[in-house]
């Protein structure tokens, strides 16, 4: 292990060659608003190529202006962009692409889908939009809307509930119709992020629809993950569903992996429920203990911690912006501050970036429009009002326009060293990319959007979409059939909040704070598992609001006992530091102080 640590050692002190003094330029206001005017322009320019030349088509050709269906030929890239259209305000094309929708879609139809795409792109489209079109609080009622894109994402889940009905749990990929478990189609291995990334849009869905199966079988396969973890708390990469064995033992926070982290925050932070928080708290405690070698973090055995793979690739990108949510504000600065690194070097973040030789990984050499560096940069921004992350997204918004702007569209980077374009565009570039792009620079030159300025607060899918903290979503009810399970009956009771329990931001409205009782681990470990709506330990029942995301990790919860975490007092001592380092170190006191961040942008 020491040969990768000196390297990486190495790798964060050459971090100045990349970034230089670049980010000192400063983006003022009049610049920020120019830039989102920018970023508006970019979402059309793809937006209407896509509706000039591939809809109804899954997604755009854009260097040949042509569509092809690549998940089931559900005009997808228009149901991942519904509410970026809200968000920019345009009433009039998400009213009729709404419509359009709800006369159009259908899913009864016999074909292979991926669960894990068609929940986070369509699922979570139409959930989205749905909550956006039918509440005048929004300011985008449809007048006309009668809940057609529920009706239709309750049908699609439904089609989607075989896919649970495992020994283990954990969802398996299938066919719609009647073609359930063909021998010839059927795939029984499952990623981690695939089985344990369904929990927000199955969860909303329940408490829309009053049917608690969604979030059960959502839950459950995520139980089914954690129930397997290894003795020091890290997943592997891929499991057979049936027998419950890890096909691939390798552990990080990236390719396949990734957003099962994200939701296990996510979900508690939306539902409020505890059990989430707990096996968030265990699991990233172990990622911080096995995986993270400051600043980067590498892949290695889930049983062992033996080092596997000193690899950055591009999907690790969203960890930053997820830090933030959990405030742990300090290790996000550094790490995003090496992934930018990378980009900056390459104009584009490549799939894969060898930690060891310090260049791009065979094979892994293609920037597909990947939202989640941009993702991370909106979150840090939000949170600490440093510039240098307006000046980061100026960046990373020149290298868009001129790296991967095409005829009629935005172009897939097939190589990011020599900016070679692929005609392909993900639609996930309009659902996420654009979208955090176009906050960031909104929340610079003054937040004007429902996201900022609504009446809720909102959680994002990993998809980006806008999931709101209402009441109905985000209350846990009680006398459900199980922890976390949405019911009405006669004996709901709301958890009030007093005046000693609450702050009011600047729009006059209230923020909500995380109990502290949440936040103890010792009171989890010394615990039964959570079964029912009864606190284990006080037997209590338990009503939980949706809350601020402020300080959910206990101080210092990733440091390894006994030295900093990761290598930062071995730089010290070399007298090395960039300084950019060296600045982020200076911040972290006051940055710390701004991380109770959750979706309107205030310090609460």
């Amino acid at each position: 292990m020491e040969a990768p640590k000196l390297l990486l050692l190495i790798l964060l002190i050459r971090c100045d060659l990349f970034i230089g003094k670049a980010l000192g330029d400063g983006v003022t206001p009049d610049e920020a608003k120019e830039l989102r005017d920018e970023v508006r322009e970019m979402f059309y320019h793809a937006f209407n190529g896509y509706m000039d030349h591939a809809f109804p088509r899954d997604e755009l050709r854009p260097l040949s202006c042509g569509g092809e269906d690549t998940l089931g030929g559900y005009a997808l890239t228009l149901i991942d962009s519904l509410d970026t259209l809200a968000l920019l305000g345009d009433r009039e094309r998400f009213t009729a692409s709404v419509e359009w929708i709800g006369k159009n879609l259908r899913f009864d139809i016999n074909k292979t889908v991926s669960i894990f795409e068609t929940t986070i792109r369509v699922l979570g489209g139409l959930i989205s939009a749905h909550l956006i079109a039918s509440d005048n609080n929004t300011g985008m009622r449809i007048p006309s809307y009668d809940d057609e894109l529920l009706h239709l994402a309750e049908d699609l889940a439904r089609r989607m509930l075989p896919a649970f009905d495992t020994p283990t749990g954990i969802l398996v990929e299938l066919g719609f119709g009647d073609n359930r478990y063909q021998s010839a189609r059927i795939n029984l291995i499952t990623s981690t992020a695939g089985g344990g990334t369904l929990t927000l849009e199955f969860g909303i869905l329940s408490r829309l629809t009053n049917d608690p199966i969604f979030e059960q079988v959502a839950k459950n396969a995520v139980r089914g993950l954690w129930a397997r973890r290894s003795k020091i708390n890290l997943v592997g990469a891929h499991i057979d569903v049936f027998s419950g064995d890890w096909t691939q033992k390798d552990a990080g926070i990236g390719t396949s992996i990734d957003s099962f982290y994200e939701y296990l925050l996510k979900a508690y932070l939306l539902f409020g429920d505890e059990e989430y928080l707990f096996i968030f708290q265990e699991a990233y405690k172990a990622a911080m203990n096995y995986l993270f070698n400051d600043p980067w973090y590498v892949e290695v055995n889930m049983n062992s911690a033996a080092l596997v793979w000193p690899l950055f690739n591009s999907l690790q990108a969203f960890w930053p912006g997820l830090q933030v949510l959990a405030g742990d504000i300090e290790p996000a600065i550094r790490t995003h501050a090496a992934f930018f690194s990378v980009w900056r070097r390459y104009g584009f973040t490549p799939e894969g970036f060898n930690l060891a030789t310090l260049s791009v990984q065979q094979g892994q050499k293609s920037y597909p429009l990947r939202p989640e560096l941009i993702e991370s940069t909106y979150w840090l921004y939000k949170a600490t009002r440093d510039p240098r992350y307006l000046d980061a997204g100026r960046d990373m918004l020149a290298s868009l326009q001129y790296g991967a702007r095409c005829t009629c569209g935005y172009c897939h980077i097939s190589d990011v060293e020599f900016h070679k374009q692929e005609d392909h565009m993900e639609s996930f570039f309009l659902a996420e990319t654009v979208k955090y792009l176009w906050l960031l620079f909104d929340l610079a030159a003054g937040p004007d959007n429902l996201v900022e300025n609504g009446p809720y607060k909102y959680i994002f899918s990993t998809e980006g979409h806008l999931l709101p903290a209402t009441p109905q979503i985000s209350i846990v009810r009680e006398h459900c059939s199980y922890f976390g399970a949405y019911c009405r009956n006669n004996n709901l009771r709301l958890k009030t909040l007093s005046p000693e329990s609450a702050e009011t931001n600047s729009s006059g409205s209230q923020i909500r704070h995380a109990d502290s009782s949440f936040l103890s681990q010792s009171s989890y470990q010394s615990s039964p598992p959570v079964s029912g709506l009864k606190d284990p330990r006080t037997g209590e029942s338990l009503g939980v609001d949706v809350r601020t995301a402020c300080q959910i990790l206990p101080h210092n919860m990733g440091q390894r006992e006994g030295k900093s975490n990761g290598r930062k007092l071995g730089l010290a001592k070399s007298g090395k530091e960039t300084e950019f380092h060296k600045e982020s170190i200076s911040r972290e006191g006051n940055a710390s102080k701004e991380s109770c961040i959750y979706s309107n942008g205030k310090q609460s």
